[in-house]
């Protein structure tokens, strides 16, 4: 019987690390967790819109459609300075539906313009004692305050939740797995209690949460601001964050409509987590090492190495097939190969692009 090569070895090694990690993924994926079904606070929706004439308007027909009472519920939309039609859209909901308010960031808050200004804004408007938000190119369900808001019981500060993509090709649906895996691995890590990564289009603070740590003006700027703001009260406040995975909760995005467009948002992710605490890091090393050991065994394999590359590719099949199965979205699926090759190439090659470009785009702007 031969040796087994030091690539094999390492390969071995490697490969039972990355299944074992996503297995402590799913672990707390499947936490149950505490629910407070009689709390119905005061709730401030807020949306930062920019050149969304395309989107805003089902975004906005969803949040009028809202199951909760309308006398605790408030909606705020800032329009960013758009130059398109969405400012118009707004107008025309806030004239039909009171609880509908339109606001224009005139106080520059934050030293940068974009997003995390608008959001600011929005705050200092608003009333609600849950601040929930998310994106204008997102479709919410009736049953999104009601469900996420019974997680909110007294030691929660942060809820945070599954977007999915709308998926009609195979691009668009790779660009899906790819949600519903980081955000696996995003609700495994938080309810486990170590908060990696969320996403700002299904998240909700208490306003004291956000007043304690001193709000967005006392934060570093971070170009992906929900994580930053979820991070500084996870560390800075007594309030824990948990990541509910109810199907009733979820929540859907438009994706990105070509490579450019996609090309800035994983950059601008990869910006974002920059800040990301050490074992953070950790965890994106193991996947990128793993990534690469999988390009050596194209060039260098044996047949024990492309065994365990199958034994990858498993790995990541029952993975995405839990959230799929429970979501009901076993269909999404047959996209898995061509997201493995687009979640192979981009973890390796995300790191250098991040290391030589520090320049973000996005929404036209540049930070």
């Amino acid at each position: 019987m031969e040796a087994l090569s030091i690539f094999e070895i390492v390969f071995i090694i490697t490969i039972a690390f990355y299944t074992v990690q996503q297995k402590i993924f799913i672990t707390g994926f499947r936490r149950k967790l505490k629910t407070n079904d009689n709390y119905v606070p005061s709730v401030t929706i807020i949306v930062a819109a920019r050149n969304e004439e395309r989107n805003i308007r089902e975004c906005l027909r969803s949040l009028v459609q809202i199951d909760y009472p309308r006398e605790k519920l408030e909606i705020i939309i800032v329009d960013d300075y758009s130059s398109d039609n969405t400012g118009k859209i707004i107008d025309e909901f806030s004239a039909q539906f009171p609880f509908v308010k339109k606001i224009i960031p005139t106080q520059k808050i934050i030293s940068k313009p974009g997003k995390t200004n608008a959001i600011v804004n929005g705050i200092k408007n608003s009333k609600g004692e849950i601040i929930f938000t998310t994106d204008a190119d997102c479709v919410v369900q009736p049953t999104w305050i009601k469900t996420q808001i019974k997680y909110f019981t007294d030691n929660v500060g942060v809820v945070t939740g599954f977007t999915f993509q709308k998926a009609y090709s195979q691009f668009t649906g790779m660009q899906n797995l790819d949600w519903v895996y980081l955000l696996t691995v995003a609700a495994g890590t938080i309810n486990l209690g170590l908060p990696l990564s969320c996403i700002g289009n299904n998240m909700a603070y208490r306003r004291d949460a956000y007043d304690w740590v001193g709000g967005y003006e006392n934060i570093k700027f971070s170009v992906t601001e929900d994580f930053a703001l979820l991070h500084k009260i996870h560390k800075h406040t007594h309030y824990d964050v948990v990541f509910p995975t109810d199907p009733e909760g979820i929540n859907q995005s438009e994706p990105c409509p070509d490579w450019k467009t996609l090309y800035r948002q994983k950059h601008r992710w990869g910006i974002g987590g920059l800040d990301a605490p050490f074992v953070g890091f950790v965890i994106m090393f193991w996947g990128w090492f793993s990534h690469l050991l999988i390009l050596l065994q194209i060039m260098f394999g044996s047949v024990l190495t492309l065994f365990l590359t199958a034994i990858k590719f498993l790995s990541d099949f029952i993975f995405l097939l839990i959230p799929l199965k429970k979501f009901k979205m076993v269909d999404q699926l047959k996209y898995f190969f061509a997201f493995e090759i687009y979640f192979i190439l981009y973890v390796l090659i995300l790191p250098f692009v991040v290391f030589f470009d520090k320049k973000v785009i996005w929404k036209e702007r540049e930070y």
